[in-house]
């Protein structure tokens, strides 16, 4: 069925490509088509009423492993601006966003920009948005593509952009004071694969991740064995699943470590490569990065409100992926 609906993606953005228009919008709406829920967030932060952004990865879904979808190329093919992570986060559908900037579409990798973290094989580590500093950066670049692909709200673009900017800088603040009450010999962030490098420069906490930064890897019994090692001799009190991938690793970690002698606890559900439930607190970057950090900050030891940084948490917030 992944092969039929990449042919078929592929057949009609050739047979559409041909005969795009300069501006595919033909009702005067501004158009944005972002990948992930996390670009769309920001872009719909700065756009505001003057644009109509759309995501094509909703909760729970993996970009590593995602394949468009001939709905997905029916968006695209309407946009005046594709907005996509790059950095081969998006995978198998890097290629149908670069045949259609060849085209003639305006589009932005958001995070391919510097300070990346270099990785094996002259590969970059794409999941800049756990770094609120790096991922504000991102929100500019954003801006200035909308500013530029539809001048005539540039000034509305850039002010809601400054406000939005102010929020993320505050963000950046309160998770740094709170990742400062976890005792250090506890901050070590455990979770399904290596999706928190970012959050881990820029806020102090060791990250340990049982695959790699692709979900497309796989976590051997070696892999597995040496991190319930770590566990067990540091103590560690708790592991995190993540909301797109499934907890069977995790649980072989915690049954492992208690094979051992020492009991873990899984801290909770983490977003990682996608965010919340769409229209939640969680479904927004700043819900979501609050989210994370409330409950790695609850399991490790740490102190903070349990509505979160902003109090806007529920005081329940666990979602199963």
């Amino acid at each position: 069925m992944k092969l039929l609906s990449w042919i078929s993606a592929t057949l009609v953005l050739a047979l559409t490509s041909c005969d795009r228009g300069a501006d595919p919008s033909t009702d005067g709406t501004f158009r944005v088509v972002a990948t992930t829920s996390m670009i769309a967030d920001v872009a719909r932060q700065i756009a505001g009423p003057d644009a109509e952004v759309t995501a094509l990865m909703g909760e729970g879904v993996d970009p590593h492993l995602y394949q468009p979808l001939r709905g997905d190329i029916a968006q695209l093919q309407a946009a005046d601006l594709i907005l996509y992570n790059g950095v081969l986060l998006e995978g198998k559908m890097t290629g149908t966003i670069e045949r259609f900037a060849k085209g003639g579409t305006r589009t932005l990798a958001v995070a391919e920009m510097p300070g990346l973290i270099d990785e094996a094989e002259g590969k970059h580590d794409p999941h800049v948005w756990m770094d609120v500093k790096l991922w504000a950066q991102a929100a500019g670049r954003i801006c200035d593509a909308l500013c530029d692909a539809d001048p005539e709200n540039a000034a509305a673009y850039r002010q809601r952009h400054e406000a939005y900017a102010a929020e993320l800088a505050e963000l950046d603040d309160r998770v740094r004071q709170a990742i400062a009450t976890i005792p250090e010999d506890r901050r070590v962030l455990v979770t399904a694969h290596d999706a928190f490098g970012y959050f881990s420069r820029a806020y102090g906490i060791e990250v340990r991740g049982i695959q790699g930064i692709s979900t497309e890897s796989e976590a051997g019994l070696k892999d597995l064995e040496a991190l319930i090692q770590v566990l067990v001799e540091r103590r560690i009190p708790a592991v995190f699943v993540e909301s797109s991938i499934p907890r069977k690793s995790v649980e072989a970690l915690v049954e492992g470590a208690r094979a051992k002698g020492h009991e873990v606890k899984i801290g909770g559900v983490l977003f990682s490569d996608s965010m919340g439930r769409a229209g939640s607190y969680e479904g927004t970057y700043i819900g979501m990065i609050d989210h994370n950090v409330t409950s790695l900050t609850q399991a490790l030891g740490g102190s903070v409100s349990p509505g979160g940084l902003f109090g806007k948490l529920p005081t329940t917030h666990d979602t199963a992926p």
